[in-house]
């Protein structure tokens, strides 16, 4: 308890700083720096963390019960008639009692069993929901650095328009063109304006929703890598280490070992329960002591309980049954799941490859875009290709650059959610 305690400081101590480092460098997000935030600022990160402590804090409530009990009372009494002729009009009695359960069936051990498996289990919990935001913050920076990008685009493009424009606003001045060749031109554009309009404001709500999930208070910070990072391939996960590691495989094992648990407690109920107490009892009043009439005495006496189940009409014996059966469903959905994560492993692989594919793509096809609008550029120089002609390979370039953004921003979040389905994002 006092390690993970330490832990949560170091972390929390660690989240401060970043914030405060975050304030200080007009807001530059790293990729780490956000999910370091995310695991200690994050709500559900937060709900999770608070409910594995209850959980502790359960735990060690049951691993008392098994102590011996102690109970201290005093009562002070006050009678009048007729109750007066029989006890002391004034009265005062301290007691202080003793208990111990010595056999409960097997009981008590069973649940210190439960109770360490369900922290188990929670721990998983909080595995699980640390995973899915580490993958949620790891998909909204990349599409913030895709729509940043797009962003810059957009701007590229516009420019490259504006100054076709420029050109042609000269050639229709000097009567060269028609004026819808300029026309289609200043649609493009407006057009341009309009896509920039969009992605600034697609920015804008990304960096609303990294602020959420980071626990930041504003959204007054830039990031730091690139969509031109290089791909490379993925080595693929074993499926069992895979299972062995998904939290909710961890969450599922503890979850059928906690029914097994539970049928034996219920198995504990049609048991015989020992237990043994011993008080002691202090009392004064007038001549309260009915032995010899004296205003005082003291006493103990001591109680051995033995509860022995004898008939219930098979009520408890259907309860184990009914527990029994809840056991084999809940393996049955143990299995399920692990065929299909299994499942969503290779269709996670698949994804990446996919992606990877699409990269080298997107690449080529904008390679041969960016030659295109060059000889279309030279040519338009040299007068043998009209305007119309610039204006079609400027689009076919802005589609393939912005096909490219896309492809390599999907290969960043195909590899975080593969991690993710394996068990190994952090």
């Amino acid at each position: 308890m006092k390690t993970y305690k330490y832990i949560l400081s170091f972390a929390l101590l660690m989240a401060f700083f970043v914030v405060q480092d975050l304030h200080a460098q007009d807001a530059v997000l790293t990729l780490e720096q956000a999910k370091t935030l995310a695991k200690t600022s994050n709500k559900k990160t937060q709900r999770a963390a608070q409910t594995l402590e209850a959980a502790k804090a359960a735990k060690a409530s049951v691993y008392a019960s098994d102590k011996p009990f102690v109970d201290a009372s005093v009562v002070g009494l006050h009678v009048g008639d007729p109750l007066s002729a029989l006890l002391p009009e004034y009265n005062a009695t301290a007691s202080l009692g003793i208990s111990q359960v010595i056999y409960a069936g097997g009981k008590v051990n069973t649940t210190k069993k439960i109770s360490t498996t369900a922290v188990d289990l929670y721990t998983s919990q909080k595995e699980l929901t640390e995973a899915e935001v580490i993958l949620d913050v790891e998909t909204t920076y990349w599409q913030i650095i895709n729509v940043d990008a797009k962003v810059d685009l957009a701007a590229k493009y516009r420019d490259l328009l504006t100054e076709l424009l420029k050109d042609l606003t000269n050639s229709f001045d000097a009567g060269l063109i028609y004026k819808n060749d300029l026309l289609q031109v200043q649609v493009q554009l407006n057009q341009a304006e309009l896509d920039l309009l969009k992605a600034q404001d697609g920015l804008s709500i990304l960096k609303l929703k990294m602020a959420q999930l980071t626990g930041l208070e504003n959204t007054n910070f830039e990031v730091t890598d690139s969509i031109s990072n290089s791909i490379t391939l993925l080595e693929k996960i074993t499926e069992d280490q895979a299972l062995e590691q998904r939290p909710e495989i961890k969450m599922l094992k503890k979850a059928v070992e906690i029914e097994n648990l539970q049928t034996k407690v219920l198995e504990g109920d049609r048991k015989p329960t020992v237990a043994f107490g011993v008080s002691g009892l202090i009392a004064t009043g007038k001549q309260i002591n009915f032995a010899d009439g004296s205003n005082d005495f003291n006493t103990y006496y001591g109680m051995l309980n033995v509860n022995i189940p004898v008939f219930d009409w098979g009520g408890r014996k259907q309860k184990v049954k009914e527990q029994q059966y809840k056991t084999e469903a809940k393996k049955l959905e143990l299995q399920d799941t692990q065929e299909l994560i299994l499942i969503q492993i290779e269709n996670a692989y698949l994804e990446v490859q996919q992606a990877i594919k699409r990269v080298a793509i997107t690449e080529k096809s904008l390679a041969q875009a960016d030659e295109n609008l060059k000889l279309n550029q030279d040519r338009f120089e040299a007068g043998t290709v009209i305007g119309k002609d610039v204006l079609e390979a400027q689009v076919l370039w802005q589609q393939a650059y912005s096909e490219v953004i896309d492809a390599k921003a999907m290969y960043q979040i195909s590899r975080a959610n593969y991690r993710k389905v394996v068990g190994e994002i952090q």
